[in-house]
């Protein structure tokens, strides 16, 4: 390894665990105050598994280069998961309150696990997938998360009807992974910790030979298979590695959330929790870019609270006020002005780094290419 690269790794390093140090500290002193309580922190823990749903699509949509319509069943399975082992174990007597070292283990334990899980069924949809690519691959994979969400639906154990209705009521699962605010702010550096790590470990998935190989299978297949690349092994890979943060983010949405439900995952529930628009954070970022997919995503959730709850959207004119009544259209004109004027995205291919020299980060949004010099001499004549 380059003696620049490493020092671009230990930089960029030792900046994030500053930062997260810097956040664990800040957290602390604000403690269950009144608006971080209740506001600021139950946003963090929705900004990072939006975080994570966004990025790890990246990895199949953006530097792979195949479409995927059903990342939220890999949520749904890793925040099942997470939140059915968490009933197990305390049913079980292993914990009953949360806190102490114990339930910090399991809390862990149950994140791994889904992640884990949700690996197997990536590697189960990416196998018959091999041989196709674009809208099939989509209808493929949107078929997977609508059989997903209605299986869990159906299962006995699941309770049903989400987590309200059969063995795991809502009441037990109370007990279970399902934070609190007080908890919320608690064990908010372990969601925020998670999101750190999980990002960083995709980023130095794509900066290895792993990614160098996944990319040139989304630049030119056929050559990267007479390259010597084992395209179908990348492929399988990639779908595992995309479906494991999946599952993780799934877990981090059954801490921060009271109960769970289907519904949430299903295909048309008409919030940014759905497959569509996990699709429209990674193309807002810009596809093949993590430093995009996590602003697309805290931009997304910023703007989803604001038509919510912003009480600017009361003062607008009737017609955009009625505008603003439908999220759908909202977001989908956020698609059309990106594509319009920035159809890479954001950060195009861009990612952040601090030793980037300013003149770097500006050339991020200059306009590229520019006039042509004039011909001249044999150019001009044979022109």
């Amino acid at each position: 390894m380059k003696t620049s690269v490493k020092r671009g790794y230990l930089v960029n390093g030792a900046a994030v665990v500053l930062a997260y140090a810097l956040f664990v500290v800040l957290a602390a002193t604000l403690g269950q105050g009144g608006s971080f309580k209740l506001i600021l922190a139950p946003s963090i823990w929705q900004c990072c598994y939006l975080i994570l749903l966004a990025a790890s699509l990246n990895l199949v949509l953006g530097f792979m280069g195949q479409l995927s319509l059903g990342h939220c069943g890999f949520m749904a399975i890793g925040a099942y998961t997470a939140a059915l082992m968490s009933l197990a174990f305390q049913r079980a007597g292993v914990y009953d309150e949360k806190s102490g070292a114990v339930f910090i283990g399991i809390l862990f334990l149950c994140i791994i696990s889904a992640g884990l899980l949700a690996a197997v069924f990536g590697v189960l949809v990416g196998i018959p997938a091999l041989r196709l690519k674009g809208d099939y691959l989509a209808i493929i994979t949107l078929g997977f998360g609508l059989i997903i969400v209605n299986v869990i639906n159906n299962l006995p154990f699941a309770g049903q009807n989400g987590l309200a209705e059969g063995s795991a009521a809502a009441s037990l699962y109370a007990t279970g992974l399902g934070f609190g605010s007080s908890d919320r702010v608690s064990y908010l550096w372990v969601g925020v910790g998670v999101t750190i790590l999980c990002v960083t470990l995709m980023f130095m998935f794509i900066r290895s030979k792993y990614g160098r190989a996944v990319r040139a299978i989304r630049d030119d297949e056929i050559a990267a298979a007479a390259s010597g690349i084992n395209t179908g092994y990348y492929k399988v890979l990639t779908f595992a590695f995309s479906a494991f943060f999946a599952g993780v983010a799934g877990a981090l949405y059954a801490c921060c959330n009271a109960s769970l439900s289907t519904v949430s995952f299903s295909f048309t529930n008409g919030s940014i929790l759905n497959s569509t628009f996990v699709v429209v954070m990674v193309v807002l970022g810009g596809m093949g870019s993590l430093t995009g997919s996590v602003v697309s995503a805290v931009i997304m959730f910023l703007l989803n609270y604001q038509i919510a709850n912003g009480a600017w959207v009361d003062a607008l004119p009737g017609f955009v006020r009625g505008v603003f009544t439908y999220p759908m259209l909202v977001y989908a004109l956020v698609l059309i002005v990106i594509i319009m004027f920035r159809p890479k995205g954001i950060f195009g291919a861009y990612e952040f780094s601090l030793l980037r020299t300013p003149r770097d980060a500006a050339g991020l949004f200059k306009r590229r290419g520019g006039k042509r010099s004039r011909p001249v001499g044999k150019e001009a004549a044979a022109q």
